[in-house]
């Protein structure tokens, strides 16, 4: 009966390190922000809780119909929510799970999601901003609108972009490193 052996071949020893090498270096999955932490969790969870704010606090006043920028903050709001509670669910799952979200496929998915609904929100933001102080500075008619509504639906859609911003820069970073 033939029966192999198994051979035992030298290993070098490793070379040695300098000083500036042994400095841990840190993996892109471990920083909070990213899909599938709990940092990211908050992030998309602040995202959704200030785009839900913009989109009901402008879709209650009787006249936003009438604008477009603050019809466009409607829509964009909108998709930024559905984004975020999407994406927050599936953060929820992978951190009870214990699933790593940093397949490239993924983290290039949510790098693209990302960028588009935090320049759509930004621009939805800006552009009702611009409205809203012709409204009240230049022309002076917030007796007859309701410009506080505005203001605050402006400010969440702002703050919400401010909450989105990270979660697709840490996404593109991510990917940009692979």
């Amino acid at each position: 009966m033939s029966v192999s052996n198994a051979s035992v071949h030298p290993v070098d020893a490793p070379p040695l390190q300098t000083e500036a090498a042994n400095v841990p270096r840190v993996r892109m999955k471990d920083i909070q922000g990213m899909p599938g932490t709990i940092g990211g969790f908050f992030l998309r969870f602040a995202q959704f809780v200030f785009a839900v704010v913009s989109l009901c606090v402008m879709s209650t006043t009787g006249d936003f119909p009438s604008v477009a920028a603050f019809c466009y903050l409607v829509a964009a709001a909108g998709l930024q929510s559905l984004w975020s509670l999407s994406l927050g669910i599936l953060d929820v799952y992978a951190l009870l799970v214990g699933r790593c979200l940093q397949n490239s496929r993924v983290v290039s998915l949510f790098a693209v999601g990302d960028g588009v609904t935090s320049t759509l929100t930004f621009a939805a933001a800006c552009a009702s901003a611009g409205i809203t102080v012709l409204i009240s500075n230049d022309l002076g008619v917030c007796s007859q609108n309701h410009c506080l509504e505005f203001e605050t639906a402006t400010a969440m859609a702002f703050l919400s972009w401010f909450c989105a911003l990270p979660s697709f820069l840490l996404n593109f970073w991510s990917l940009a490193s692979r």
